[in-house]
């Protein structure tokens, strides 16, 4: 009995097909979203089914979720990113009390309880803390994700006092016009969004263990920069960008 989740984020795709009965992942994908949210569900969730080996006629229910949940016709039932992130993140790591999440337009601080939603706090009005920023910088550095991460780690921070996403690129640029060391504004670009975290997670008590989902989660320099700032470890799944869709695809599965 294969059932699929799918979770249409703002950057990314993602699409988990999973056997309810053996209780197994069956086959996963992850594309870029593009301008076209229906689009991109169709698409994932058939390179997800491709992996399988299946049939997208042999899915018995598929649960949406993502800010393009509503995009996608197909889907039986849509779900928030907020339960299905909890959702997975338990599946993943059963211990998880509290799921840190940075996605490409907000960032997310859950609590959660057995893989129920028991409170969360977001960040959704500026995208200083969120993959967008990084986007922006990896940009004006001519950097992806692992460089930017490798970067960070060799440079010392510099302050980026500015807290809109749009002024602080105007500050990198103006940073780089002054010759700062590019490692040094990786370096301060990320302490200030792991420091915007940590804010957001003093709202929410850290019980159990810390589960860190989303994109961002990609780069293990972050991810250890983010366990240093909230004094915590951190766990982190070896696909964390899909643990959304995982999450979908275990409601679907019932």
């Amino acid at each position: 009995m294969a059932v699929a989740g799918v979770d249409v984020g703002s950057v990314a795709a993602k699409a988990v097909i999973w056997d309810a009965r053996a209780g197994r992942m069956l086959g996963r994908a992850v594309l870029p979203t593009g301008w076209n949210a229906r689009e991109a569900g169709e698409s994932v969730l058939q390179a997800a089914c491709e992996q399988a080996g299946l049939s997208r006629s042999s899915l018995t229910r598929v649960v949406g979720t993502g800010y393009g949940r509503i995009s996608l016709p197909f889907a039986d039932r849509v779900v928030t990113e907020i339960s299905c992130h909890a959702r997975g993140a338990c599946q993943l790591f059963p211990a998880t009390g509290v799921v840190l999440d940075i996605g490409g337009q907000d960032s997310k601080v859950i609590a959660v309880e057995q893989g129920a939603v028991q409170d969360f706090v977001m960040n959704d009005k500026c995208a200083a803390g969120t993959g967008r920023f990084l986007q922006v910088l990896s940009g004006i550095l001519d950097m992806d994700l692992p460089a930017l991460g490798r970067a960070a780690e060799r440079g010392r921070p510099v302050p980026i006092s500015s807290m809109c996403a749009v002024f602080a690129e105007t500050e990198i640029i103006g940073l780089l016009a002054q010759g700062t060391a590019p490692e040094d504004i990786a370096a301060g670009v990320f302490l200030s969004i792991a420091r915007r975290m940590r804010g957001l997670a003093a709202r929410i008590p850290l019980r159990g263990e810390c589960t860190f989902t989303g994109g961002l989660a990609i780069s293990p320099a972050f991810s250890r920069l983010l366990a240093e700032e909230l004094g915590v470890a951190v766990n982190v799944p070896p696909d964390p960008q899909i643990v959304g869709a995982l999450g979908a695809a275990l409601v679907a599965a019932g």
